[in-house]
C-alpha cells in the first residue's frame, strides 16, 4: 500500500495533471476561474482575499523549503518560533477564507446556478487539506526542520524519478494523508477552477494603466422610468 500511495500515485497524479492541462488548452482556452464577482461582490472580496493571501504564503513556504532545504534546517531559536507561528496563521487564514467561499457558493442562489460538483468537491478537499496542515503544524512542532530533513528528500526522489519512500513511510498517518491529499489536488487541477493559476495575469503589474471614461449621463442612464431607446449611444474616441 505504501508503494502504491507514495511511489506510484504521485506519478499518476503528475501525468494526469500534465495531460489534462494540455488537453484542456487544446480544446479551447478555458484556463479561467469563471469569476462570479458580477453576481455577488460583498462576501467574495473578504473571503477571496483571505484565501489567496493564506494559500500563496503557504505555497511559497513549501516551495522555498523544497528548493533550499538547508535554509530551513539552519533556522533555530526565536526565528523558528516566528516561522512556525506564521505558518499556522496563514493556514488558518486560508481555511477561514475558503470556508467563507464555500458557504457563499452553497447559500447564494445566483452563485449556485454557476456551481458544479467539482467546485464543491475541490473546495471541500482543500479545506480538509488546510485543516490537516494546521493540525500537523500544531501537534508536530518545528515542521520546517523535519520537512527539510524528511519530506524534501522524498519529494526530490519523486521528481528525479528515483522514488524512495522510506522517509514518508516512517511518518505519522496524518502527514501521509497530507501528502496523498496534495497529489490528489494536483491530479484534479485540470478539471477544476484551480487551473487558472497557470495563467495568472502577472503582466498586469507592469502594463500601463487603463483609463476608463464614462460618456453617459449617470442620472439619465440610471433613471428606471426611461426606455433604453431614449438613451443615445456614447461617443467614444
Amino acid at each position: 500500500m505504501d508503494l502504491l500511495l507514495f511511489g506510484a500515485f504521485p506519478y499518476m497524479a503528475l501525468a494526469l495533471f500534465v495531460a489534462g492541462t494540455i488537453y484542456r488548452y487544446k480544446r479551447g482556452f478555458k484556463y479561467s476561474s469563471l469569476s462570479s464577482q458580477l453576481l455577488e461582490t460583498e462576501k467574495l472580496f473578504s473571503a477571496s482575499l483571505a484565501f489567496h493571501i493564506g494559500i500563496i504564503a503557504i505555497f511559497l513556504g513549501h516551495l522555498i523549503g523544497f528548493i533550499a532545504p538547508s535554509l530551513f534546517s539552519s533556522i533555530g531559536g526565536s526565528m523558528l518560533v516566528i516561522l512556525e507561528t506564521l505558518g499556522v496563521m496563514f493556514g488558518v487564514l486560508a481555511t477561514v477564507g475558503l470556508v467563507m467561499l464555500l458557504y457563499r457558493r452553497v447559500t447564494n442562489d445566483r452563485i449556485k446556478v454557476v456551481t458544479n460538483r467539482m467546485d464543491i468537491a475541490i473546495e471541500i478537499l482543500l479545506i480538509i487539506q488546510f485543516i490537516i496542515g494546521v493540525i500537523i503544524a500544531i501537534e508536530m512542532k518545528w515542521g520546517s526542520s523535519w520537512y527539510a530533513s524528511n519530506m524534501v528528500p522524498y519529494l526530490h526522489s519523486i521528481f528525479s524519478f528515483q522514488p524512495d519512500i522510506a522517509g514518508i513511510s516512517a511518518m505519522k498517518p496524518l502527514v501521509q494523508a497530507h501528502v496523498v491529499g496534495a497529489f490528489l489536488i494536483i491530479a484534479l487541477i485540470p478539471f477544476s477552477r484551480l487551473v487558472h493559476f497557470l495563467v495568472a495575469p502577472f503582466h498586469y503589474i507592469t502594463r500601463p494603466l487603463q483609463v476608463v471614461r464614462w460618456y453617459w449621463n449617470p442620472k439619465t442612464i440610471r433613471d428606471s422610468s426611461r426606455q433604453w431607446q431614449d438613451v443615445q449611444r456614447p461617443k467614444n474616441n
